[in-house]
């Protein structure tokens, strides 16, 4: 995969938690993603504090396949992108290693200015190109 590929891979990797269609939304993650794939997010501590007053000891959660990757993806948008406030955007330069993406996203301010946060994406890709594990470390 040509630095270009890469490019291209992660602009439409940040496009799909802005994409307001959510039947487009599905298509992309079905091109995106190979049909097992999976999306693994390190939770914030307070959702960690949270799971181990319950006596869970690991808090990642995860989505796998298209139906849950489609639901987790939808409820950020409804929760970040709806309502009109926020957008994600790509922080720098993704960089390819073998067959492993890193890249870095941001939350801003849906008419622009300076992220209010954002988080480190490690994307794991198949030999065809596809994302088969996507860890997501926000913060």
């Amino acid at each position: 995969m040509t630095d270009i590929r890469v490019r291209e891979l992660t602009e439409r990797y940040v496009a799909l938690w802005n994409e307001p269609d959510g039947g487009l939304r599905r298509k992309t993650i079905e091109e995106l993603w190979a049909e097992d794939g999976v999306h693994v997010l390190h939770p914030s501590e307070e959702i960690r504090e949270a799971a181990a007053k319950l006596g869970f000891d690991h808090s990642t959660l995860r989505a796998r396949g298209y139906d849950e990757i489609d639901v987790r993806v939808s409820r950020a948008h409804e929760e970040f992108v709806a309502p009109g406030e926020f957008v994600f955007r790509q922080g720098g330069e993704p960089v390819r290693l073998d067959d492993v993406v890193k890249l870095t996203w941001e939350m801003a301010p849906a008419g622009g200015g300076e992220a209010l946060g954002g988080g480190l994406e490690i994307l794991v890709l198949d030999g065809e190109g596809r994302i088969t594990a996507d860890y997501q470390f926000p913060g």
